[in-house]
């Protein structure tokens, strides 16, 4: 079946003579111990809430399916502990929210916190975001992708590690509809002016430095940053 897609799980590469090759992810899994308030929410709300791994990889997969319903689609990529995630989905209520996350305690923490704000049109899901972006999103399906504070990989060395290049402004603009925007925000100064000039390039983006994103709680990792005299940064780049 040469044009099957490759699976996102487990999430390999390999030479021609079978030798594994080593990928550059923009993500690092961490421990997955929960704690005991985790864990009830994980087993309150993961069958509905949460997207299994193994899901991605069958033919019929379907956002549609998870989400019960066909609406506007916003994608949060490194959605964390879900501080964001819950308040600007109970915000909108019409909209599902696909959220990215590999650390299951934040996956779990996430989903107390959806429950909470009574924002159950989000679904959360750990595998890979670039893959699933080529291979799950549509060409001009999204009306928002969110990346809060995107690790910023500080050594020189793992620069190649970050989320932003330009292979991937290309591939995320072509899944937002034509006036679809995607929302970033750092408290990285490095990272934030690689940032703006990746995006500046991509001729089918438009957009710059904005004010504070008003809507986006001020999280527990903002507040760190704020607290070593970080300056932090939005953008906001249009279809």
């Amino acid at each position: 079946m040469p044009d099957a897609v490759p699976p996102a799980r487990p999430h390999l590469k390999f030479t021609d003579d079978g030798r594994r090759m080593r990928e550059v992810l923009s993500y690092s899994r961490r421990g997955n111990r929960f704690t005991p308030a985790q864990q009830e929410a994980w087993d309150a709300h993961h069958e509905k809430w949460v997207i299994p791994d193994e899901a991605v990889d069958h033919p019929d997969f379907s956002l549609a399916a998870w989400f019960g319903r066909e609406a506007p689609l916003v994608v949060e990529i490194g959605s964390g502990i879900g501080e964001a995630t819950a308040v600007l989905a109970a915000q909108r209520p019409e909209v599902d929210v696909l959220a990215f996350e590999v650390w299951r305690p934040g996956v779990a923490h996430t989903l107390g916190l959806l429950a909470e704000a009574g924002a159950e049109n989000v679904r959360l899901i750990s595998v890979d975001a670039v893959w699933s972006m080529e291979h799950l999103i549509a060409p001009g399906s999204l009306d928002e992708l969110w990346t809060f504070f995107p690790d910023p990989w500080p050594k020189s060395k793992h620069h190649k590690r970050r989320l932003v290049t330009p292979s991937f402004a290309a591939l995320a603009s072509s899944r937002l509809r034509p006036g679809g925007s995607w929302r970033l925000a750092t408290d990285w100064a490095h990272y934030a002016e690689q940032m703006q000039e990746v995006l500046d390039a991509e001729p089918t983006l438009s957009g710059g430095v904005v004010e504070r994103w008003a809507d986006r709680p001020v999280t527990k990792f903002e507040r760190k940053g704020l607290a070593v005299d970080r300056v932090i940064t939005d953008l906001r780049y249009t279809r």
